[in-house]
Order: C-alpha cells, then sequence, then structure tokens
C-alpha cells in the first residue's frame, strides 16, 4: 500500500515524516539539507511507494505567505516533473515548530537535544502529516 510524505521546507533543513502503509500513523523519517534534498527524494521515493506529498504551506499570522513560500513553489515544480503521479498537497503550517518544540518537551528530550535544529523540523514535518491524516 501506497504511504504519505510529508515536508516541512526550510531554507537549510527540511524535515521529512512518511506514514505507515495503512496510512493511520505518522513518525519522523530524518531532517536533510535542503540542497540535499532532491537527491535524497530521488533515492528513497523509488524504494518506497508513496503516493501522495504534504508540503508546509507557511504563512505568517495574518495569513499572508512568507518569503518561504517561492522556494516552495519551485520545489514543487521541479518535483512535479520527476514524480508526476505523485499528488502534491498543501497544509498550513503556522505554529508547527512552536508544536513540535512542546511535543520534544513533553516527550522528555534534554534541551541540548532540542537546540539541534534537525529534531524540531523532523518533528514538524510529522505534526503536517498528522494533521493531514487527520482532517
Amino acid at each position: 500500500m501506497a504511504k504519505i510524505m510529508a515536508l516541512d521546507f526550510g531554507m537549510k533543513r527540511t524535515g521529512i515524516a512518511i506514514s505507515d502503509d495503512l496510512k493511520m500513523v505518522a513518525s519522523g523519517l530524518k531532517t536533510v539539507e535542503t540542497k540535499d534534498l532532491m537527491r535524497f527524494l530521488e533515492s528513497f521515493i523509488p524504494e518506497e511507494e508513496v503516493d501522495t506529498l504534504v508540503v508546509g504551506a507557511p504563512f505568517h499570522t495574518d495569513g499572508t505567505p512568507t518569503a518561504l513560500e517561492t522556494n516552495i513553489t519551485y520545489f514543487i515544480e521541479d518535483f512535479s516533473v520527476l514524480f508526476p503521479q505523485i499528488k502534491i498537497e498543501r497544509i498550513d503550517e503556522r505554529f508547527t515548530s512552536k508544536m513540535a518544540v512542546q511535543s520534544l518537551i513533553d516527550g522528555g528530550m534534554k534541551k541540548k537535544k532540542r537546540r539541534e535544529k534537525g529534531a524540531i523540523d523532523q518533528m514538524s514535518a510529522t505534526i503536517i502529516l498528522q494533521s493531514y491524516m487527520y482532517n
């Protein structure tokens, strides 16, 4: 069965999460340097059956898109060329980083480990995926 993948796209790093085969559980997969993201996806997606990519849509609190949206739009265009069979969905990602930090705290992660931005990016991607799957 096909899986759903979610991205918390950032200028430096991108958090990645993936569902299980039944599309019931979202799990953090990893964080990659954004410059290496497409290379990672080109190797990962053929090995896994992914039918949907959920990309966080970064908005300011007033609802206007952030400057990062332009980069995401270019990424989506490139991704669509490489993987035309994969459906792309967007979901509002406002406050996911704050929710991710709180989840890491609640999970008992030490402050020093939380300072590693990759953990927050990966958890943010997981929250984006959960939001998509449960709505």
